[in-house]
């Protein structure tokens, strides 16, 4: 397994050298910075001995484009609530259960970390594989960004590659397109389609799927459409299907 760090439009330099400072003490160095403030003399202080980390970071503008490529974005929160005029809850992992899902698998992992001040917006959340939360007192629920980077790098250090190869993202991004057609198709309440969506899509990436599951997925969801579309039919005969994004 491979991990990429992806700090989210960070707001202090002295935060970014610390993480950096961290991902080199835990054996990472894979850093991309979306859209940064300027880091100068104190971050780069504040990294220490892993100032070369931030030196040869990647500086991207879109949050797509620094998680291009991964088979499996992870999004960290504080609050375990996507904020909105109805507050939808969905599951999260403490950093040892991402860590113990992560066993044995081979492929990319981006980490999301957010703001200084609001963490990652709800949109950004949404387009997360793995929402992972630190469990902290209730007192003081929310923790600084590098202290928190910290605290996943301990847990995610641990981790042993193996050969489960977990599936590409265009792979993964055309289930859920066939997915949400296979709702509509099928006349399900269009009010809970997005919450149903984003239910799948945290099911799906606390599976640790690979190309070849997300393919007979492909099948099942085949099948349930050409139902949607023939009423009283029986099943239509097995495709197979081309594996994207391998």
């Amino acid at each position: 397994m491979r991990l990429r760090v992806v700090l989210v439009e960070p707001i202090y330099e002295g935060n970014v050298g610390s993480i950096a400072r961290a991902m080199k003490n835990f054996g990472f160095s894979d850093l991309v910075l979306v859209r940064p403030c300027e880091i100068e003399d104190f971050g780069l202080a504040m990294a220490s001995h892993a100032r070369d980390l931030i030196e040869r970071a990647r500086v991207v503008e879109s949050l797509e484009e620094a998680t291009k490529g991964a088979n499996l974005v992870v999004g960290s929160s504080g609050v375990n609530v996507l904020n909105t005029d109805r507050p939808l809850r969905v599951p999260s992992l403490s950093p040892r259960e991402l860590a113990e899902r992560l066993q044995g698998t081979a492929g990319e992992v981006a980490l999301l970390l957010g703001r200084e001040d609001n963490g990652l917006s709800r949109e950004e959340l949404i387009a997360c594989d793995v929402i992972v939360s630190i469990p902290t007192s209730s007192e003081y629920p929310i923790m600084n960004v590098s202290h928190a980077a910290t605290v996943l790098f301990y847990e995610l250090c641990q981790v042993e590659a193996g050969e489960v190869k977990l599936a590409g993202q265009a792979s993964l991004a055309w289930l859920y397109d066939n997915f949400r057609v296979a709702l509509v198709e099928s006349e399900y309440h269009q009010h809970k389609l997005d919450k149903t969506m984003l239910m799948l899509k945290r099911i799906f990436g606390r599976a640790r799927l690979t190309d070849r599951e997300v393919q007979t997925l492909h099948g099942v969801v085949r099948n349930l459409r050409w139902g949607a579309e023939h009423r009283g039919g029986g099943p239509k005969e097995d495709v197979e299907f081309e594996v994207v994004g391998g």
